[in-house]
């Protein structure tokens, strides 16, 4: 992923902005045809007029999907979202080529890169665009447009997972990128103009990387379709695309929504299989048994070594099935409230809300959707056997500039440590009741002391995660 954005603001002469094409009229106050009331609605808005039970039984993970809207409403609150006409004020905002903006064209089935050494001028964007027919890919574009913040926030709500966006425009009978396919299920929203897609079958079905195939790789396609403003394109990870905009169309914007990257049940054994097995070894003395001498130097019995460790992985799948074993993530929940979406709120997050909580007060959860509760070894270096403890994970302070955007390992643990708390692993039970009961007398919390509840309580309070009711 591209590194992280520093969010500064440089003023650029305004003859470098006037000579991009002249600028379309911007939609204002646009009514929003989505339904921002719950995640749950967001996405269901979103795929209209189809249901959410529908497309997930029919369509996710299994098939492209085409949605065409006809009514001027949507086609002008997508326009909205983002046009041509806001690159030269976005080119203010102290871009910088690959990291924020690629200039790219596909010619003779080959990516060709376009871009050019230091910041992103638009007269120099404009120039690509027109004489060059490049496509302009904008990455990550919630950074700087508040509509899509608000709308993959929510949907980060909904799937559980991160949602980032790239927007492309491309002038008439030119196309950017070569056939490839993703590794992210992928939701297009046509802005402006219109696009020719061209869909065949994976070659990789729900593909774990991104690659490019070639032309006679990848047969005839199964959907030739043509966006227009308006219109939704859904297709699962994996499927072989290609795009460009036809004659006579000026020039087309799409952005492209994407989710559920590395989030596949061999994700999910990846992070939760060394908890397991550790905890299992715990009481299982054959796994803490010594392997056999000269294992490592491929001196011993390979089959027999394989049947111990098949006996010890078929105990391991007994506990889970049998629910003895718990299961428990942590790496994928630490990365996805570390690199989310902060609330798209316009009120202090940081500040505690209402009164300070006392024991007969009724509260419940702040920002719910934005806080994970994981059980870990405790981060603390002592000569005693390693202990588990609770720690409450939250996005609230969260830097929107460097969504998707990714960052150096120090930096991520450093700001992985200051968004949360860590409490006793005897608090557990009490955090799921606050997640799972809500509103919840404080003095019903399921803890040893009535001291214990309420500290508990400002702890959640203090750190804007509770309300007193």
């Amino acid at each position: 992923m591209p590194k992280k954005s520093k969010a500064k603001t440089v003023k650029r002469p305004s003859t470098d902005a006037e000579q991009l094409p002249p600028k379309q009229s911007k939609v204002m106050d646009t009514q929003s045809p989505l339904c921002f009331e719950s995640p749950a609605s967001l996405f269901q808005s979103l795929i209209q007029p189809m249901g959410a039970e529908q497309f997930f039984s029919e369509y996710w993970e299994k098939k492209p999907l085409h949605l065409q809207r006809t009514d001027h409403d949507t086609a002008s609150y997508y326009r909205s979202l983002f046009q041509l006409s806001d690159l030269p004020g976005l080119c203010a905002e102290d871009l910088e080529y690959y990291r924020d903006v690629n200039v790219v064209r596909c010619i003779n089935g080959k990516k060709k890169v376009l871009n050019k050494p230091g910041r992103v001028k638009s007269s120099v964007l404009n120039k690509s665009f027109t004489q060059n027919k490049a496509t302009i890919q904008f990455h990550q574009p919630q950074r700087f447009k508040d509509e899509l913040w608000r709308i993959q926030e929510k949907l980060e709500c909904f799937f559980g997972g991160l949602v980032g966006s790239n927007v492309y425009i491309t002038p008439q009978e030119s196309q950017g990128l070569p056939a490839h396919y993703d590794d992210v299920e992928v939701f297009v929203l046509q802005l402006e103009g219109q696009k020719r897609w061209l869909l065949y079958t994976p070659t990789v079905p729900l593909a774990s990387e991104y690659s490019v195939e070639s032309e006679e790789k990848i047969g005839s396609p199964t959907h030739d379709i043509v966006l227009k403003a308006g219109d939704l394109l859904y297709f699962p990870r994996g499927t072989i695309h290609q795009a460009s905009t036809p004659a006579g169309v000026d020039h087309s914007t799409h952005v492209t929504l994407s989710t559920y990257q590395r989030m596949s049940w061999g994700d999910l054994l990846l992070d939760i299989f060394p908890n397991l097995l550790c905890d299992h070894s715990k009481t299982a003395v054959s796994l803490r048994e010594g392997m056999p001498r000269g294992l490592l130097l491929g001196d011993s019995d390979n089959l027999d070594s394989s049947r111990t460790l098949s006996a010890g992985l078929r105990a391991l799948a007994d506990r889970l099935e049998n629910g003895t074993q718990e299961v428990r993530s942590t790496h994928m929940k630490r990365d996805f409230i570390m690199n989310r979406l902060p609330p798209c709120s316009r009120q202090q997050l940081l500040e505690p809300a209402g009164k300070i909580p006392a024991l007969e007060d009724m509260v419940c959860l702040r920002f719910k959707d934005h806080m994970v509760i994981t059980v870990e070894p405790s981060h603390e270096k002592t000569d005693e056997a390693t202990q588990l403890v609770v720690f409450v994970l939250h996005s609230l302070k969260n830097q929107r500039e460097n969504h998707m955007m990714g960052g150096s390992c120090d930096e991520e643990e450093e700001q992985d440590i200051s968004r949360g708390l860590q409490f006793p692993l005897s608090h557990l039970q009490a955090l799921r009741q606050l997640q799972q009961v809500q509103p919840l007398a404080v003095d019903q919390l399921q803890l040893p002391t009535q001291e214990a509840k309420l500290s508990l309580a400002l702890a959640l309070w203090s750190e804007s995660l509770l309300v007193a009711l």
